[in-house]
């Protein structure tokens, strides 16, 4: 063991105080939108610099750089974002036909709900008058009823997170990591003769904001910050190389 485990296990300890455990189960229901966030940042970017690098591939001028990219910025991120809110909003229009659904069989065939419920916690390991009472507080109460059947029957989370919010989080990170490729393009148009190597700049400033992304992302799938950060860089890298590809390929037909 090591010298933090009695520092951990006091930590671990105090976080499974009635009152701790009591705060986590009522605040279950917040949902974090981080994961939004960092698919929204990491699509904003790569395909952002995909077309930096498909443009310079082809030798076209800057300003065919600025368009496309600005049109992905808000063009893409929308699509993304829109995507993101529909495919949330029918999870939570999934849990509000099952709940239908199930108040009706309870309604029509009780005491088939009741038996389900019954098999459930049979398998969960349940026997005897454990489970009689365990079937009985149950079905006793409707809303418990109903919600019991939705996770244990179909696996559904009650509460969902906002849609709206999903989408608007998606956009969000998705126009900021996307606008990182395009800031030495803007910054030269704006300034002329400020810049020398828009193309140099970009590569640098988009490759640290694959790494922060891969590195903020790390918190959420629980993975060391160094090696999220050098994934994502990466695979940045190697989407930005293809658009490289291609565009150098096509370049003649420009």
């Amino acid at each position: 063991m090591t010298s933090t485990a009695p520092e951990q296990t006091a930590a671990l300890r105090s976080e499974h105080e009635p009152d701790a455990i009591r705060r986590r189960v009522e605040g279950a229901a917040v949902h974090s939108y981080m994961g939004d966030a960092v698919l929204g940042a990491i699509d904003g970017a790569v395909t952002t610099f995909a077309i930096v690098t498909g443009v310079v591939g082809a030798d076209l001028s800057s300003s065919i750089v600025l368009i496309l990219g600005i049109a992905n910025l808000f063009a893409d991120g929308f699509s993304m974002a829109v995507s993101n809110y529909l495919g949330t909003r029918t999870v939570a229009e999934t849990v509000a036909k099952r709940r239908t659904d199930e108040e009706f069989q309870i309604d029509v065939i009780p005491e088939g709900e009741t038996a389900e419920v019954r098999e459930i916690f049979s398998q969960k390991g349940f026997e005897g008058d454990v489970l009689n009472r365990i079937v009985e507080v149950i079905t006793s109460d409707r809303e418990l009823w109903v919600n019991t059947m939705l996770q244990e029957e179909h696996g559904l989370q009650l509460e969902g997170p906002s849609a709206w919010r999903a989408g608007a989080v998606t956009f969000f990170a998705f126009a900021v990591a996307g606008a990182m490729p395009l800031l030495s393009f803007a910054t030269e148009a704006i300034f002329p003769g400020s810049v020398r190597g828009e193309f140099l700049w970009s590569a640098i400033i988009t490759g640290i904001t694959f790494f922060g992304v891969g590195a903020l992302k790390s918190r959420y799938v629980d993975r060391h910050w160094l090696r999220s950060g050098l994934e994502t860089l990466l695979i940045g890298g190697a989407a930005a190389a293809m658009a490289f590809g291609v565009g150098f390929g096509l370049k003649g037909l420009a």
